[in-house]
């Protein structure tokens, strides 16, 4: 968790950027936004390594065509990892990037936030 005083600095930096294209929430959420993009990186940081139909059965209610598109874009912004072996039938796996791994304090707050609040 934040400290207090590095909560205040954060603070002032958005109030700053708020109104601007480098504003850190706008950003955060272009990268991780959606409906799908945490779900995927949730099973990426339970499982460390998934394959697509892996990532299908566990987030009920995505499409093929949706979750293709997602880690294409998480892949893009260097948050997933896609390996894919020469084998028949291809094998292709998705893992975590560092990046990606880095986010699970966040997880751990939201996931604080709910217990707090469940609203």
């Amino acid at each position: 968790m934040a400290l207090a005083q590095e909560l205040e600095v954060y603070l002032n930096i958005l109030k700053q950027t708020s109104n601007h294209d480098d504003c850190p929430i706008k950003c955060t959420l272009e990268v991780i936004g959606g409906k799908w993009k945490l779900r995927i990186l949730a099973e990426l940081l339970k499982n460390e390594v998934c394959r697509f139909n892996g990532l299908k059965r566990e987030i009920s209610g995505i499409t093929n065509t949706m979750l293709s598109n997602s880690l294409h874009e998480l892949e893009h912004d260097n948050l997933v990892k896609r390996i894919q072996y020469n084998e028949m039938p291809v094998r292709v796996e998705y893992s975590l990037t560092e990046a990606g791994k880095s986010l699970l304090p966040l997880f751990y707050e939201i996931a604080v936030w709910w217990n707090k609040y469940n609203c």
